[in-house]
């Protein structure tokens, strides 16, 4: 009789790697710039005029000639004829007269002859006479055309991902779209007929869906839109049907559970053919597979939620961001403090969670919740995911470890 045998362990790199090389990067489009947020840009942009566009004004005050206010002072403040107000948008005065001076407002273009803008709070605020109490400086509060950048000049360089300041800048510019990389549409399907959905009563046996919400909620994070589909039982054939009829007009698929060796593993039993399972040397997490199905890429995931959590960090993370157009796709690696020590299980990359705390001379990090892969109130606690490396058994209060900050934009 043949004794059944152990599992082959792969490394996470290996997995990811495979994983990398069967993603493509989607084809870039067209994309309104109301729509732009989170999205990787596809090309460089330059500017096409001058910003700023004329000469304005950086403070509400009066447009004045520099040398007119020689020696004003507290004690002996200087009087100017107010010929006028110059309101942004609204500009009707183009030139000033030495020994006069202009109420302006913030933005507005400061008139031809003007040296300088005195604040409205150094003065009385004056409509017809304006008394000034304080001597300005040649070119104090005047915003120069172009002093923030020429024609021609990088505004932004393709792979930047798209964020509120992007945004500013290339309206700043009077783009209305931008070339960019489409944001992924994904599916998520959660399997197990133990799992019921949020608001429904629980029976003795049965818990709440949270991965289908987790998962969707970590693709959107990213920039993505998701399809996530109702509980799918422990039926390969029902599980079979869900899945074909969200595969049209998806860019990736992600399930949760049923990846084991359990009798009722349901994904694995209806993808074995679609999908290589690997065991993975990692803590949580080690089943996974990966493959695709009408050229469509399909991630399957470990049911436990921080195991599903954590695999999406380490695994699927990095292939969206590659089909989005990113040109980092895994999270840097920082270093941190350990605050208590830690043991971990030889040959397996373990990832916990944990808090980083930024305060003090150097980042620390505290380890949040037990090893359990079902606990999640550590989970929600953590901002970071310690990294412990496969030969370590062993960690000590003020080792350094690598962290991933979860909530961190790269």
């Amino acid at each position: 009789m043949s004794m059944p045998q152990p599992d082959v362990l792969i490394s996470v790199e290996e997995h990811l790697a495979r994983i990398l090389d069967a993603i493509k990067t989607a084809a870039p489009v067209d994309v309104p710039i109301a729509d732009a947020l989170g999205l990787v840009l596809a090309e460089d942009i330059d500017a096409s005029a001058p910003l700023p566009g004329f000469d304005n004004s950086g403070m509400d005050g009066y447009a004045v000639v520099a040398s007119d206010l020689d020696g004003a002072s507290e004690d002996a403040p200087l009087t100017l004829p107010v010929l006028g107000d110059i309101a942004a948008g609204a500009a009707s005065i183009t030139s000033l007269e030495p020994g006069t001076a202009v109420r302006i407002m913030t933005g507005a273009p400061v008139p031809s002859g003007c040296t300088a803008v005195v604040p409205v709070e150094w003065t009385d605020s004056g409509v017809d006479r304006v008394q000034i109490y304080r001597q300005p400086v040649v070119g104090q509060h005047i915003r120069r055309r172009g002093e923030d950048v020429h024609t021609g000049d990088r505004l932004l360089s393709r792979g930047v991902r798209i964020t509120a300041r992007e945004i500013a800048a290339i309206v700043s510019d009077g783009r209305a779209s931008i070339r960019a990389y489409p944001r992924p549409h994904v599916v998520v399907l959660s399997t197990g007929a133990e799992l019921r959905a949020p608001g429904e009563p629980l029976g003795h046996d049965s818990i709440y869906d949270s991965n289908s919400y987790m998962l969707a909620a970590q693709v959107q994070a990213l920039g993505g839109t998701v399809s996530r589909v109702g509980l799918v039982t422990d039926d390969a054939a029902e599980f079979t049907r869900r899945l074909g009829e969200h595969l049209v007009g998806a860019d990736a698929v992600i399930t949760s559970g049923g990846v084991s060796k359990g009798a009722y593993d349901v994904v694995k039993e209806a993808l074995i053919e679609q999908v290589q399972f690997d065991t993975v040397a990692m803590q949580p997490g080690k089943p996974q597979g990966f493959g695709t199905i009408n050229s469509v890429p399909i991630f399957t995931l470990p049911g436990n939620p921080v195991s599903a959590y954590i695999s999406f960090e380490v695994f699927v993370l990095p292939a969206l961001r590659k089909l989005m157009g990113s040109t980092t796709w895994s999270r840097p690696a920082h270093e941190a403090l350990l605050t208590e020590p830690l043991r971990s299980a030889p040959g397996k990359r373990q990832f916990l969670r944990g808090r980083v705390c930024l305060e003090g001379e150097e980042p620390t990090v505290v380890p949040m919740g037990g090893p359990g892969s079902h606990l999640v109130a550590g989970l929600a606690a953590a901002n970071a995911l310690i990294v412990v490396a496969d030969d370590v058994v062993g960690l000590d209060a003020g080792d350094q470890v690598p962290v991933l900050l979860l909530d961190e934009n790269f």
